[in-house]
């Protein structure tokens, strides 16, 4: 399972409907218990660099800023979170094959139906697989 904290979800939700209709994107950081359990922290918006509605790209600098930023602070990158302007939050064969790490959490919104709507998955070696997302208190 996967924990956002509760203003980091406002803030990444903020970040996604700011990039429209282009989709948006950023980093996510914070911590993984023994259990495997991971908790989002952070996020850390990024430009999409690809300044499309259908493929996102982390702005290069803001990912070293984000590891440099997370480390300092205890962190690590967990993830990305990309919106889905048209679409249903399901990794399309783009995302799965750009998917750059299997350690990484990668969260959708689909803004389709004008509602967001969050799903997390773990990408494993093209194999993708959905995980329980929750919300936390700050």
């Amino acid at each position: 399972m996967l924990t956002i904290d509760r203003s980091v979800y406002f803030d990444l939700i903020a970040h996604l409907i700011d990039g429209l209709p282009d989709e948006a994107c950023g980093l996510l950081a914070g911590t993984v218990d023994a259990d495997d359990q991971a908790a989002v922290a952070r996020f850390y918006p990024s430009a999409n660099v690809s300044a499309s509605s259908r493929i996102y790209t982390i702005d290069p600098k803001t990912h070293l800023r984000a590891d440099i930023d997370a480390e300092d602070d205890g962190l690590r990158i967990l993830g990305v979170v990309h919106s889905h302007t048209h679409t249903e939050a399901v990794p399309s064969a783009t995302d799965v094959q750009q998917a750059p790490d299997p350690d990484w959490h990668y969260i959708i919104v689909s803004f389709r139906t004008g509602v967001p709507a969050l799903r997390s998955y773990r990408i494993i070696d093209g194999s993708v697989s959905e995980e329980s997302v929750g919300l936390a208190a700050d």
